[in-house]
C-alpha cells in the first residue's frame, strides 16, 4: 500500500475513489469546518488543521513519510470567475507543496489548479515566474513533469470542467506516471438525472407561500426522497422562479421577454451576462460546478427543467438549481460517503465545487505504474 499526503485538502472529496492500493495519511487544510468535514469522510486520516505557510504547522505535516502528495491549493485568485489577481496571496501558496515535495520526495505527485496557473505569474526571488514555469524550474532535476490542460468530460466525468494538471513522477523509479486514457464519453444530463423525480423550489420570500404557488411540492419531495435523502430542493427568491419558469432548457432567462427578464427586489432590469439565470441543457453534460452552484443568479447553475402546458401556455419545470443529489452525480461522488441530509448546507455545496471529481482522480492513480 501506498501513503499519501494531502495538502491544501478541503474536505477530501478527490479522495473520495482512490483505488485501495492508495491510503491518504494525513491531510492539513486552513479550514475547521473543512477539516471537521474531511475527518467525518476520512476517519482513519490524520488531519492537522491550521495555516500552512505557519512553520509549526508546516512542521506538523512534514513529520509524515509519504509515497505520493495531492496538492489543490486555492483558486480564486487564478480562476476566470474570480479577480484574476496576480497579488493574490493564495497564488503564491504552492511554494509550500514545493516545500513539501522537496522535504520528502514523495515518489508521485498530483497537482491539480484551474488552467490559469499555467499563465498566473508569482514572484520568487524579486521576479515574475509562472506557476507552472515554477514547477518545472523548482522540481524538474529531480521529477518527470506531465502537464495538460484537461476537460474532465473527456474522461467520462459528466461535467465540463477544466483544470490544469500536473502528474510527477520521481526520477529514480523506472516507470513514469501518464494520464489515462481520454477516450471516454461523459453522459449527458439527461442520461444522469433525467430519470430523477422533478422538485419545485422552495420560496424564500416570507409573505409567499411555497404550498400555494406548488401546490405538488410536498407530494414531489416525498417521491424524491425515497431516491435519496440528499434529493431536495433549495429555497429561491419568487422573482427568481417566476423568470426561470418561463426560460426554456439550455437558455438564460435574459433572452425571454421582457417582463420575464431577471429583476432587482426593487423591479429594476438586471444587467448581467447570459451565462447567469440560465438553464443547463439536457443533450450536454452539466457546467461546471462552482462554490456558487445554489444561486440561480451565478454561472448556468439551473435545472434544464421540462416542458409544461398549462392553461396560460406553456412554462418549464424545476426552476431550481441542481439538488445536492443532482450535484453529487456530476461530481461523481458516491451515495455511500458518511455523510447525511443534515449535512445539506450551503456550505457543503459550495465546498463539493472546489472539489475535483472523484471518478478523475481515480482514473489517474490507477495509471500509476506499480
Amino acid at each position: 500500500m501506498l501513503k499519501g499526503v494531502s495538502l491544501f485538502s478541503n474536505i477530501g472529496i478527490g479522495e473520495l475513489s482512490l483505488p485501495t492500493r492508495f491510503k491518504v495519511i494525513a491531510a492539513n487544510d486552513i479550514d475547521q469546518k473543512r477539516c471537521l468535514l474531511y475527518k467525518r469522510l476520512h476517519p482513519t486520516t490524520k488531519v492537522i488543521q491550521g495555516d500552512i505557510s505557519k512553520q509549526s504547522i508546516f512542521n506538523a505535516i512534514k513529520e509524515f513519510d509519504c509515497d505520493f502528495l495531492i496538492s489543490t491549493p486555492p483558486c480564486q485568485g487564478m480562476s476566470n470567475l474570480g479577480k484574476m489577481d496576480k497579488r493574490d496571496p493564495r497564488n503564491h501558496l504552492i511554494k509550500y507543496s514545493i516545500d513539501f515535495i522537496k522535504a520528502k520526495k514523495p515518489k508521485f505527485i498530483f497537482h491539480e489548479n484551474v488552467p490559469n496557473q499555467n499563465k498566473t505569474p508569482i514572484l520568487h526571488q524579486g521576479k515574475e515566474i509562472t506557476i507552472s514555469e515554477f514547477i518545472s524550474k523548482q522540481l524538474g532535476k529531480d521529477y518527470f513533469i506531465e502537464n495538460k490542460n484537461i476537460k474532465m468530460d473527456n474522461y467520462g466525468i459528466p461535467q465540463m470542467r477544466k483544470r490544469s494538471i500536473f502528474l510527477l513522477t520521481r526520477k529514480d523509479l523506472s516507470k513514469q506516471w501518464n494520464f489515462p486514457e481520454s477516450k471516454r464519453t461523459a453522459p449527458t444530463l439527461k442520461a444522469l438525472i433525467g430519470n430523477l423525480p422533478s422538485l419545485d423550489p422552495i420560496i424564500s420570500d416570507p409573505n409567499v407561500s411555497t404550498e400555494k404557488i406548488f401546490p405538488q411540492f410536498h407530494r414531489k419531495l416525498k417521491k424524491a426522497i425515497k431516491v435519496s435523502e440528499f434529493h431536495t430542493p433549495v429555497s429561491h427568491p419568487i422573482r427568481q422562479i417566476i423568470c426561470m419558469q418561463q426560460t426554456p432548457s439550455g437558455k438564460s432567462a435574459f433572452e425571454n421577454e421582457n417582463k420575464f427578464k431577471p429583476r432587482r427586489i426593487d423591479g429594476k432590469l438586471i444587467s448581467a451576462f447570459n451565462t447567469t439565470y440560465a438553464r443547463m441543457s439536457w443533450d450536454k453534460p452539466c457546467p461546471t460546478v462552482t462554490t456558487h452552484n445554489r444561486t440561480i443568479s451565478s454561472h448556468i447553475n439551473v435545472h434544464p427543467g421540462r416542458k409544461i402546458k398549462t392553461k396560460t401556455g406553456i412554462i418549464y419545470s424545476d426552476p431550481r438549481v441542481l439538488s445536492m443529489y443532482e450535484l453529487m452525480l456530476v461530481m461523481t461522488i458516491r451515495s455511500s460517503w458518511r455523510l447525511s441530509s443534515t449535512d445539506n448546507t450551503p456550505f457543503l455545496r459550495s465546498v463539493i465545487g472546489e472539489g475535483v471529481p472523484p471518478e478523475f482522480v481515480r482514473q489517474c492513480f490507477k495509471s500509476i505504474p506499480l
